[in-house]
């Protein structure tokens, strides 16, 4: 979505491969993308990684931090590895990952951060403790983050979309029964996809999203609503 607003696109991923895939079918489709391999889980990796993107790509200009994981855990049966592991990439990997661009940007006067956060920060959802947990905590480091940068024209938002359909969430939205109980939820009687989401990004990182900072832009179709 980015790529087809005209925006050079970076996009990393733990594995090269993946990223590299990704870069060749923004490219293949007339955009400018390059891969790079990131784990945001390795936070000193995640400085030199955006200092080669700045020599690649000219400047980092927008963040969109979509690292994450998101397992079902029943709360009585969370070990430490399972909170861990998810804050791990959930929190601790946006905070540095963001204030590694942040640096860039706040040098420059001027960024994007797009967090990532989901409905679940907003509401609770069984089986989702530590992941809503690690989702809360993204949202407060948006509003934390937007107040700091806001006034060196860096602005910091988040999205919250609700359930939408990936590679993975295709397990459980590909039962009949478990998506019927997931679209009665939603006001609008589908679950999102990929585009809405980007759609949303594509505003928060333009022009048109200037004055919009410290905000969770909800994309669920109005399940937050009630």
């Amino acid at each position: 979505a980015l790529a087809a607003a005209g925006a050079s696109v970076a996009v990393t991923a733990r594995n090269h491969a993946d990223a590299a895939g990704t870069a060749a079918a923004i490219n293949a489709l007339g955009g400018h993308a390059h891969g790079f391999s990131l784990d945001v889980t390795h936070t000193d990796a995640i400085s030199p990684t955006f200092d080669r993107i700045v020599e690649d790509l000219g400047s980092l200009d927008i963040l969109v931090a979509n690292a994450g994981l998101g397992e079902n855990h029943p709360a009585i049966d969370v070990s430490e590895n399972d909170w861990d592991q998810m804050m791990d990439v959930n929190l601790k990997g946006l905070f540095f990952t963001a204030q590694a661009a942040g640096r860039i940007m706040l040098a420059q006067g001027w960024g994007r951060v797009i967090a990532l956060s989901s409905q679940a920060s907003l509401v609770g959802i069984p089986d989702h403790a530590v992941y809503s947990a690690s989702k809360g905590g993204v949202n407060q480091l948006v509003r934390v983050l937007a107040l700091e940068w806001g006034s060196s024209g860096v602005t910091v938002n988040a999205v919250a979309p609700t359930f939408i359909y990936t590679p993975g969430t295709a397990e459980r939205l590909d039962d009949p029964q478990y998506r019927a109980g997931v679209e009665a939820r939603i006001p609008i009687g589908k679950v999102g996809s990929i585009a809405d989401v980007g759609g949303a990004v594509v505003y928060l990182a333009s022009e048109a999203g200037g004055m919009v900072n410290g905000s969770v832009l909800t994309v669920d179709g109005g399940w937050t609503a009630q």
